[in-house]
């Protein structure tokens, strides 16, 4: 296994470091990083694959990303009110334990998978792609996958989407991207979200949060939601038609589209001291 982070072996993946996997520790002139660099190819071939099952359905796969907590349950819960006479969508859930968030989107009609990593702190190619056997992907136009919370580990894995989406709440504080920057540098959109809140919490300004993305040199369009009211939905399900209609049409000119991921992820994995300081609160990975 890999000595140095163990946040990459997964319950997706570790079939490939343990015993007679394709990454297995052989100890004598293998190191943690070799592994590790392993584990991120296989991921990426994996996600090309799932990318591939997406593409030759003209399905539009997106990953929301957030902390805990920021609402991306409540959002897919709004968007699926909103759209579901117009587009066919499914969810691919992601959480340490439980169906909960899994059971409030079955609620609204749509299939939901549930992926539960236990200690992981991401989804990977490999846990999606296990999902996929249970999507029919031919009656699908949108699939989002809601990441585990988490405002790191999440930005450096290709899952074999096409965007990322991160979600950022009022009550976090408007300076996360600044904190936070692995996350927000791979957005290719940013909400704000539970904006209904700002009238109480009026320490949270919008136009800061807007410029911390900005000092991270990141074009990445930056809306106000508030699932609760209603409050700017129109446009997030206005960029979702646009997405829509430009993956379609890449697919019919042969292209394919790779998400931003987060350049550094070999780095700040491998830099970690241990499992344990990894999540621990004084670690930090840049």
């Amino acid at each position: 296994m890999c000595d140095t982070c163990g946040c990459n072996v997964t319950p997706g993946n570790k079939h490939l470091v343990e015993a007679n996997g394709k990454l297995a520790w052989v100890g004598k002139g293998k190191t943690a990083v070799d592994v590790l660099q392993g584990l991120l190819s296989e991921n990426d071939h994996q996600a090309m694959h799932n990318r591939q099952h997406f593409d030759k359905h003209q399905v539009l796969a997106i990953n929301l990303m957030s902390s805990p907590g920021a609402g991306k349950t409540a959002l897919l819960e709004a968007t699926i009110e909103a759209l579901q006479d117009r587009y066919r969508i499914a969810v691919i859930e992601g959480d340490l334990e439980t169906e909960n968030d899994a059971k409030r989107i079955r609620a609204k009609g749509v299939t939901a998978i549930q992926i539960t990593t236990g200690t992981a702190c991401h989804l990977d190619a490999h846990m999606v792609h296990d999902a996929l056997h249970n999507l029919d992907l031919s009656k699908l136009d949108i699939v989002f996958i809601e990441n585990v919370g988490n405002l790191v580990c999440p930005a450096s894995f290709d899952l074999g989407h096409h965007r990322n989406v991160t979600l950022l709440s009022v009550p976090e504080g408007d300076d996360k991207p600044a904190k936070y920057p692995v996350m927000f540098r791979a957005a290719d959109l940013m909400l704000l979200t539970k904006t209904d809140l700002l009238a109480v919490l009026d320490d949270f300004k919008p136009e800061k949060a807007e410029q911390y993305l900005r000092n991270l040199a990141s074009e990445a369009p930056v809306m106000q939601v508030s699932s609760r009211s209603g409050e700017g939905m129109q446009d997030w399900l206005d960029w979702l038609d646009q997405e829509l209609a430009t993956h379609r049409a890449r697919i019919q000119n042969g292209e394919i589209v790779r998400p931003a991921i987060q350049s550094d992820g070999i780095r700040l994995h491998a830099t970690a001291n241990s499992p344990t300081q990894h999540h621990g609160p004084t670690h930090r990975h840049e």
